[in-house]
């Protein structure tokens, strides 16, 4: 339910950016947000499952052709049922938090289609926790009964394990803009992340749609 909760509001809200840039002119500032799914390769692949990833980020262009994008990425994966069944944990769930700075380059930027190619690096943080399902007892209100205790289904954390470490992403992605007099492009991009996690790295795949204005 979380996950469809942020979904739901990141569609609101790439709704009204996308209906803002109708009216921009070209400029030099660069806007981007977008979600989609990410899958775990290589160290990773045997330990999470496919989810899915919100992103964001604003930059600069210092030539049509280049310019460079502080981005704010989120993924969330499942935890493998091998690990699951190794730790006797019923679920599972990683988080990866990161915030970089990426150059990007494209390769026809004042024609309908483009292609470009972006990487660079930054922070990443990832959280990786085992959970089981449970109740609390909380406090409601309701206007004719008052406070009462309720009983709700939870998720009690049986471990959580947080690493802060740099990483590298590349990638690419090409962009298709919706109309012809303004900057709004909706793209679908492919990158790469390592991330220095230890003792083994952390390496996710994730595959955003979303638009660039």
């Amino acid at each position: 339910m979380r996950g469809i909760r942020v979904l739901s509001i990141t569609t609101c809200v790439a709704a009204f950016a996308l209906g803002a840039c109708f009216a921009q002119t070209t400029s030099k500032l660069a806007f981007s947000i977008g979600g989609g799914f990410s899958e775990p390769v290589k160290q990773s692949d045997g330990r999470f499952d496919t989810g899915f990833n919100l992103g964001a980020g604003v930059g600069y262009n210092f030539h049509p052709n280049v310019g460079v994008m502080v981005d704010f990425g989120f993924n969330h994966l499942g935890v493998s049922s091998g690990i699951l069944n190794g730790v006797g944990a019923p679920d599972g769930a990683g988080r990866i938090y990161s915030l970089t700075l990426d150059p990007i380059v494209h390769f026809n930027p004042k024609g309908r289609f483009d292609a470009y190619l972006i990487g660079g690096g930054g922070y990443y943080r990832r959280t990786v926790e085992f959970t089981q399902p449970g109740v609390q007892t909380i406090t409601a209100f309701d206007p004719f009964f008052g406070f009462y205790p309720a009983t709700v289904g939870t998720n009690i954390v049986l471990g959580s394990f947080t690493q802060n470490k740099a990483g590298l992403n590349i990638g690419g992605g090409v962009s298709f803009r919706v109309r012809g007099d303004s900057n709004a492009k909706f793209f679908a991009e492919a990158r790469y992340h390592y991330i220095y996690t230890t003792p083994i790295r952390t390496t996710v795949l994730p595959v955003t749609f979303g638009f660039r204005w």
